[in-house]
């Protein structure tokens, strides 16, 4: 059930929206074991006029960048599989938008059950009545 909020230096278009849902979503679900019908990506694009690191656009550095953070609930995941997580996404954007900037961020923000749900049910709701 995690939700991924991702910004993205680029030119918004269909085909590299679906690129970026599908690269997220066979990571989300192979490394961090995660639903895909569960799995929710919105996607902002940011024109690299706009974005600006070290003083420059991105525009004026002829590169591109990404940040994204993932909401999962805590302690269903390892530092490992975090860390792998995180390299494979980066590799994968740097793939899909071609040079992609150092100071590009990927967050896995470990969510208490206790505050985080869906369909109006947290998840430790659900840890604790399975079958509801």
């Amino acid at each position: 059930m995690p939700i991924l909020n991702v910004k993205v230096s680029a030119t918004r278009s269909p085909e590299l929206s679906r690129r970026i849902a599908n690269l997220l979503l066979e990571l989300t679900t192979r490394i961090l074991g995660k639903k895909p019908e569960l799995t929710s990506i919105a996607i902002d694009y940011v024109d690299p006029d706009d974005w600006i690191v070290g003083g420059k656009t991105l525009r004026e550095q002829g590169k591109h960048s990404v940040y994204f953070d993932i909401k999962i609930t805590d302690e269903t995941n390892t530092k490992a599989e975090k860390a792998a997580y995180i390299a494979e996404a980066f590799a994968g954007f740097a793939s899909l938008l071609g040079d992609l900037h150092e100071e590009s961020y990927i967050h896995v923000e470990d969510v208490r059950a206790a505050a985080y749900g869906y369909g109006g049910k947290t998840q430790e709701y659900r840890y604790q009545h399975p079958s509801a």
